[in-house]
């Protein structure tokens, strides 16, 4: 029997996961993130790419739509996963997960939503959707780093937002792995967006790889086929990028492998924030806000020794557009 490649073990784990699968823990998490996402949107939505993505996606409407939040529009699924999705990212205050390659899992909400509110679909079915986005994203972040070699790392987010989208439809595994190519051949995101002096990209390229993932499974719903391999193949993922992701496929398997959190729980390894700003920055802004308190006005400090490690130097401190920040954006990151 030939070796399944790992679309085709990603497609049959994401038809055979269902709500009865997951553990309490991992619900009761997922309705944490949704509320604490939509308080990242509402806290964003006047912001001027906020503004932009919404005054875009409500050029368009359609009749099995979304909600673009804070409306009464319904925009096409994806389209409204982006004006969404941008809300949500938009503060750097939604959460995160910290491997071989950093991520906010919460930006798949947009993207869950969006395509369960156009399908009908029920809570239990959202839930359920959520949960799989975070494995997936959460898996591949374990996997491999892509953003030493200039990848950012929404682009394992297209694949999760088109798994996502393609459990809410309800797709067999055959379409949910077309969904999966089709979201892998156009979906590499190029880290410029957080490198020197970062512009409004930077808190959207998310949302346009989950608008993306959004499109991908619509087009293997109506039929589209999409190129596979898409990680293995000759021109693939993984020999574009440059990074090998390993056994990552292991972690798929049905009928599901045991663990401690039960299927789909890689949502309970990651972590909200208590500021909106980098992760890495989260244990100094508590740190310099206590110093605040003990040095006295007029108190003149001749130096300061800071200890870090190397993700936090390179995210945050490596460039000189860091330490004057000209734009919002550059400020948070």
């Amino acid at each position: 029997m030939a070796t399944k490649t790992l679309a085709h073990r990603l497609a049959e784990y994401a038809c055979a996961l269902r709500f009865e699968d997951l553990s309490k823990d991992v619900v009761h998490e997922v309705k944490r993130r949704v509320i604490d996402s939509l308080g990242c949107a509402l806290g964003a939505w006047n912001e001027e790419p906020c503004v932009i993505a919404r005054k875009v996606a409500s050029d368009f409407s359609a009749r099995q739509g979304s909600t673009i939040i804070g409306t009464n529009h319904k925009a096409p699924p994806d389209w409204a996963t982006f004006a969404n999705g941008c809300c949500i990212r938009y503060f750097d205050y939604n959460d995160t997960y910290l491997s071989k390659e950093p991520a906010h899992p919460s930006d798949n909400i947009a993207a869950a939503l969006a395509v369960a509110e156009s399908v009908a679909a029920t809570g239990r079915e959202l839930i359920t959707a959520i949960a799989l986005a975070y494995e997936v994203q959460c898996r591949f972040c374990d996997a491999a780093s892509i953003r030493a070699r200039g990848w950012d790392h929404v682009t394992y987010g297209t694949f999760s937002t088109a798994l996502a989208s393609a459990k809410l439809m309800k797709l067999d595994p055959k379409n949910t792995r077309h969904a999966v190519n089709i979201a892998g051949v156009a979906g590499a995101a190029m880290r410029q967006a957080r490198v020197g002096e970062l512009s409004h990209w930077k808190g959207v390229a998310f949302a346009t790889a989950a608008r993306h993932g959004v499109f991908s499974a619509l087009l293997a719903r109506a039929g589209m086929t999409g190129p596979g391999p898409i990680f293995e193949g000759q021109m693939g993922f993984e020999k574009e990028l440059g990074v090998s992701l390993g056994n990552v496929g292991e972690k798929f398997a049905v009928p599901f492998a045991k663990s401690n959190g039960g299927p789909a729980s890689m949502i309970l390894r990651t972590s909200i924030k208590f500021w909106p700003a980098e992760y890495h920055s989260q244990s100094a802004i508590e740190a310099a806000l206590f110093l605040r308190q003990q040095i006295g006005k007029g108190v003149e400090v001749k130096s300061m020794t800071i200890e870090s490690h190397d993700a936090s130097v390179d995210i945050i401190g490596s460039e000189p557009e860091k330490w004057k920040p000209e734009t919002r954006e550059t400020a948070d990151h």
